[in-house]
């Protein structure tokens, strides 16, 4: 499924239920030592699709530890992102070279719970889901942008290296299944393009940045970006 909103060249590990037998690396095994057992199964069966996208890459299984703000740290050489939601869960990696970061996010096709557009959007983007709700009102398009910050997020970290506020990206969504983030924030992105689909109960988005052009260099392993609530 994620595959048709990502480019050429990535490998996709996706699973609609969690592995049973997923096994852990003794460092990923004490990160989940105390949790409960939701988590416990969510955490390796991210990581059991995170390693079968390493094998598709020719790459072996290697620990997939989560880094400063609890997101994974990917092998020298490996763009990467993973995501859970309730009844799926994926990885999405591909060698560094062409591609800066990648940012993949998935989420029940469901409104947003009470509360939280406010806390996740800026006064435009409300308007922009108005006219968009009154459009095609089929769609949950408050969980999509959602989604689709948390995937351009995802992409700014590798790169920035600082963590960024929903309120510092403005998010526009369109009809045809792409979408816009301008981030309002110093960085080394002022924007990026992404892509999302709707498959039954669930959002897909996923957000791409090219490479370092020759004779730059750049991490393209670190850890993906956390801000609250809790993300993927």
């Amino acid at each position: 499924m994620l595959e048709k909103i990502l480019p050429p060249g990535f490998a996709v590990s996706e699973s609609l239920a969690d592995v049973a037998d997923a096994e852990l690396f003794p460092e990923e095994e004490a990160i989940v030592a105390r949790a409960v057992d939701k988590r416990r199964r969510e955490f390796a069966t991210v990581r059991a699709c995170a390693r079968e996208a390493l094998a598709r890459l020719g790459l072996p299984a290697v620990p997939i530890v989560p880094g400063e703000r609890g997101a994974p740290r990917w092998p020298a050489g490996v763009v990467g992102s993973m995501t859970h939601c309730e009844g799926y869960r994926a990885a999405a990696l591909t060698r560094s070279g062409e591609v800066g970061s990648v940012g993949i996010d998935a989420e029940p096709h469901l409104p947003l719970p009470p509360g939280v557009l406010k806390a996740v959007t800026l006064e435009q983007e409300r308007r922009m889901l108005a006219r968009l709700a009154a459009q095609e009102p089929g769609t949950h398009w408050d969980r999509l942008l959602f989604s689709a910050k948390e995937s351009a997020y995802k992409a700014w970290y590798p790169l920035a290296g600082t963590m960024l506020e929903f309120e510092e990206a403005e998010v526009v969504l369109d009809r045809d299944g792409t979408f816009t983030a301008r981030f309002l924030a110093p960085g080394p992105l002022t924007g990026l393009t992404g892509r999302w689909q709707v498959c039954g109960r669930l959002l897909m988005t996923a957000a791409v940045t090219p490479g370092a052009p020759p004779g730059r260099t750049g991490s393209t392993s670190r850890p993906a970006v956390r801000t609250p609530p809790p993300r993927r």
